[in-house]
């Protein structure tokens, strides 16, 4: 995830920003992938990246679950929501949790945040080791480098009644990494604040995602119907 000060300060406003996201359907889509692939017979998952926790709502009724992020600013939130929850603050290429999970999610395009092809061998490689024989992890992408536009400007929009968010930035890059500057104004009954949150992200071909699963012990398959548009799912399977 970004900068930690800043989702300390956009805490209470996070969740809003991204209520765009149907974060029902997307994990009923995951725990059906995992049910029906999952070969090994518990029911421990690890969601990496987990951020707030959103998956987290809808997966908790399936399985004991296991969050971990590197933004100790983020795991607080995460917490408060969840206090039943084990949240670890960890780095994903390097984490060792010292036991293994029948499921590894890592959603939301949170594997970009490898940024280089060494750090995403280094990732798929711990999430392997943390999986048991016959357990399932699902990977959603970012855009591969033929798909991300520079120069391209985003925008999404949150209007309730006593809240009122803008969140815009302009794609930018450099080489194989993607430069995405999100501008937040956040508009309440005290005023409108401005938030920047600067986030760098690999821009990975899908080949280079399926051989690192590949190469890493997992049979992998590539679901062309994901969550949004264009992106798919990487389903991999423990050998």
């Amino acid at each position: 995830m970004g900068n930690e000060k800043m989702y300390m300060e956009l805490a209470e406003y996070y969740d809003a920003s991204v209520s765009w996201k149907d974060y029902r359907a997307e994990c009923t889509l995951v725990h059906t992938l995992i049910m029906k692939h999952k070969k090994s017979a518990g029911r421990d998952l690890l969601d990496i990246a987990c951020g707030t926790g959103n998956h987290i709502k809808y997966l908790k009724k399936h399985y004991k679950i296991t969050g971990i992020d590197k933004n100790a600013g983020i795991l607080k939130i995460a917490g408060d929501k969840f206090p039943g929850i084990e949240f670890v603050s960890a780095d994903m290429t390097s984490f060792d949790l010292k036991r293994t999970f029948d499921a590894v999610i890592c959603l939301y395009a949170s594997i970009a945040y490898a940024r280089s092809h060494t750090n995403l061998i280094k990732v798929i490689s711990n999430i392997s080791n943390h999986l048991k024989k016959g357990g399932v992890t699902i990977i959603e992408p970012f855009m591969t480098k033929d798909e991300f536009v520079e120069g391209k400007p985003f925008a999404t929009f949150v209007d309730e009644p006593n809240l009122k968010i803008a969140r815009m930035n302009v794609n930018r890059r450099q080489t194989d990494v993607a430069i995405l500057d999100f501008h937040f104004l956040v508009a309440t009954g005290a005023g409108v604040k401005h938030f920047i949150d600067k986030h760098k992200v690999g821009l990975f071909d899908r080949q280079e995602i399926q051989h690192a699963m590949e190469n890493s012990g997992l049979s992998t398959t590539f679901i062309e119907s994901g969550f949004q548009k264009d992106r798919g799912l990487f389903l991999g399977v423990k050998q």
